[in-house]
């Protein structure tokens, strides 16, 4: 938490030649100054090779003195006390006399054997030791059987050290586990013994590390992050990055990355005054009822509210209804508890499904505010009409396309390189295709609801999932059992499990044809 609170405050981060630009994306200000420590050179000296620690610490310095008086932080992979060149950057600081703070992290040497499901210890182990080189490998090490063995460093310095541990008298039948890029989606293990690693080592890519001991052998029944139903997928998700949190959180639990990419824009209506007379009523009690649809659509009523100086007291007396769980939690935020959420189906038809129809004993007001936006559908606001209320749909906000995505995702979507793209609205299917075009026929295409889905076949999309409710985790959740059942397919096939990016071959999505098409 210190570390996510530094980072949302600096005002330059350095990174290490592991780039963690999700970690920045997730955490930082948009507007922060990046240095990759990994391609970047000082003017006098190390021009195209990686810096050494002391031209890292050089850096850091000039860094902090250039910043003048703004928070530099030095982010570092794993725990900087352990062979991160914490010494060295900390003790140029000190010289310069720049104060410093020290936020550790979670130890490689713990977290990766976590990630692959290695404990470090059971019952049976009583030692656990860390190596960086063979010269750290001793006889006492190797000859110690019951111990557990972390070794850290690029492939060459693994290979050596575990070359060093036969040479030492360790049994070639040793189990060992050999963890690449630990503890993010794409995290790959290998299980193999001391006598056969030498044949992995030269794929292997680094950062990674290696568990040699009787505690690997527990990884088959212990495995849990590269075992998640969509491990290692890559998701195209269509929204802005504020509507995207949830999602990406949601994604990030069942093992894969989202790729978010806005396909519209929100703007102001082109004119005020249909909203200017709406606060006016409702402040004034014109209303019964106000009726939100979207996230979007609360955020523009506060919005307003704000500029003329209102709060979420000016909602006192009213009834409030919100669409769904999302846009329910965006009004909680606000201080405003809705009076009606659907109880099933979450979208306009299942919000009609509970409105109580009007009653001119009961109702004192007949008339309903709705802001919306300029392309919402007329659903709600007949179906209010038919249960005797008065409605005043107000546009709110506009939607209007995004710019296409930078080209190498637009290639990205054409040739099938995301796994899977989330449709959570038709919109979003017609604004992907009309910025980016259509998605590769191997990715797998996931939709809200029946209205998403209709709107995607309509664009030659063929869809693979559909969302047993319209909501976003459980379109998220849909898919996770969508990718657990291809794994669970290929397994009982005999076959390898892969990604459907994987498995692309050339050609465009179709439509499946109705069986009398195909007659």
């Amino acid at each position: 938490m210190a570390a996510a609170d530094l980072l949302a405050r600096a005002d330059v981060v350095i990174i290490d030649h592991i780039a963690r630009e999700t970690l920045l994306e997730r955490f930082a200000r948009e507007d922060v100054t990046v240095i990759d420590a990994g391609t970047t050179s000082l003017s006098h000296g190390d021009h195209g090779r990686r810096l050494t620690h002391a031209g890292l610490a050089k850096l850091v310095v000039k860094a902090a003195q250039e910043t003048s008086g703004g928070l530099v932080v030095r982010l570092l992979d794993g725990d900087p006390t352990m062979f991160a060149g914490l010494a060295e950057e900390a003790l140029a600081c000190h010289r310069a006399e720049i104060a410093f703070d020290i936020v550790p992290g979670v130890s490689a040497v713990n977290a990766v054997p976590a990630y692959a499901g290695i404990p470090l210890t059971t019952g049976a182990s009583h030692a656990v030791h860390v190596c960086h080189g063979p010269e750290a490998v001793s006889a006492t090490i190797a000859e110690d059987e019951a111990a557990t063995i972390v070794f850290l460093g690029t492939p060459d310095v693994l290979g050596a050290s575990l070359a060093r541990l036969i040479e030492l008298g360790r049994g070639g039948e040793t189990p060992v586990a050999l963890t690449e890029n630990g503890t993010v989606v794409r995290q790959h293990t290998i299980v193999t013994t001391l006598d056969q690693i030498a044949e992995e080592l030269p794929a292997t890519t680094f950062p990674a590390l290696a568990v040699v001991g009787p505690t690997v052998g527990l990884r088959s029944e212990l495995s849990w992050f590269e075992t998640k139903s969509l491990f290692g997928w890559d998701v195209l998700v269509p929204r802005t990055k504020e509507q995207s949190e949830s999602v990406r959180a949601r994604l990030a639990a069942h093992g894969a990355t989202a790729t978010v990419v806005p396909t519209i824009s929100v703007e102001p209506p082109r004119t005020p005054h249909q909203m200017d007379k709406a606060i006016r009523g409702l402040v004034t009690g014109r209303y019964e009822w106000v009726g939100f649809t979207s996230v979007n659509a609360v955020k523009a009523v506060r919005e307003k509210l704000e500029e003329c100086g209102l709060d979420a007291r000016a909602f006192a007396g009213l009834k409030i209804a919100a669409v769904g769980g999302v846009t329910a939690d965006s009004l909680r935020a606000w201080g405003i508890e809705p009076d009606l959420t659907p109880s099933g189906e979450q979208s306009a038809k299942g919000l009609l499904d509970v409105w109580p129809p009007y009653d001119d004993v009961l109702d004192p007001i007949d008339r309903v505010l709705l802001p919306r936006a300029d392309i919402a559908t007329d659903t709600l606001v007949a179906g209010l009409q038919e249960m005797g209320w008065e409605v005043d749909d107000v546009t709110a906000y506009r939607t209007v396309r995004a710019a296409p995505p930078p080209a190498a995702i637009r290639e990205a979507i054409k040739t099938g390189a995301f796994d899977a793209v989330l449709f959570t609205s038709s919109s979003t299917v017609r604004n992907l295709v009309g910025i980016a075009g259509k998605p590769h026929v191997s990715t797998v295409i996931a939709c809200i609801g029946p209205a998403t889905a209709k709107t995607a076949e309509e664009h030659g999309l063929r869809v693979d999932v559909l969302a047993p409710e319209a909501s976003a985790v459980a379109l998220v959740d849909a898919l996770a059992d969508h990718g657990a059942g291809l794994a669970a397919a290929a397994r009982a096939a005999g076959e390898e499990v892969r990604r459907p990016s994987m498995r692309r071959s050339p050609g465009r999505r179709r439509p499946k044809r109705s069986s009398s098409e195909a007659r």
